[in-house]
């Protein structure tokens, strides 16, 4: 008698054949795919009968460049979506890697799954990942005159810049980051008959 990640397994091979590459730990699947073949990987996703995958609960951006510290050699990043089946009771993670790292391109989903709007918006808007056919792809969370993308691993966590209210022009103004980068070395006082 197979389980119920078998039965899915068996149904993802069928319906997608070698169009991605699918690992499976901790009862989770989590499927690869080119990004060549996003679109059409998703869509079958979506609209085959055997899998019925009509939910997309999550998508994020993700930067590889220091995973594993640092032994990470593949692309630097993807996009990670989890769908579910509601008719099955199935959930499947997709994963897709920008084949570009100085400029992330991916095929939007909004076409396929509307609550990805956002989603899309947010990734593009922290990581820098494009999402090509998004009719609306602009900042979400940061404000519009943001420089760069802040949670890359590569953004200074202090910014690039700070805005302050200037009293004389009697408006917001952005300046270069007055704050000094330094690191934090705490100081540890050991008594030698501490607890005793």
């Amino acid at each position: 008698m197979t389980t119920h990640l078998e039965q899915l397994q068996n149904a993802l091979g069928t319906a997608l054949g070698d169009r991605v590459t699918t690992t499976v730990a901790l009862g989770e699947i989590t499927l690869v795919v080119a990004a060549a073949d996003y679109y059409g990987v998703m869509q079958t996703l979506r609209d085959d009968a055997t899998l019925g995958f009509d939910t997309m609960i999550d998508l994020c951006g993700v930067d590889y460049s220091t995973y594993g510290d640092g032994a990470w050699d593949g692309l630097r990043f993807a996009a990670v979506t989890h769908l579910l089946s509601v008719k099955h009771n199935w959930r499947v993670r997709v994963r897709v890697f920008a084949p570009d790292d100085d400029m992330p391109v991916l095929a939007s989903i909004v076409p396929l799954w509307r609550a990805a709007n956002w989603y899309e918006r947010e990734a593009f808007d922290v990581m820098g990942i494009l999402f090509e056919g998004h009719n609306d792809l602009r900042r979400i969370l940061t404000d519009y005159g943001f420089i760069g993308h802040p949670f890359r691993k590569d953004f200074p966590v202090s910014g690039y810049v700070e805005m302050r209210y200037d009293p004389e022009q009697k408006r917001v103004i952005y300046q270069p980051v007055t704050i000094e980068p330094r690191e934090n070395v705490p100081r540890v006082i050991r008594e030698e008959n501490y607890g005793k």
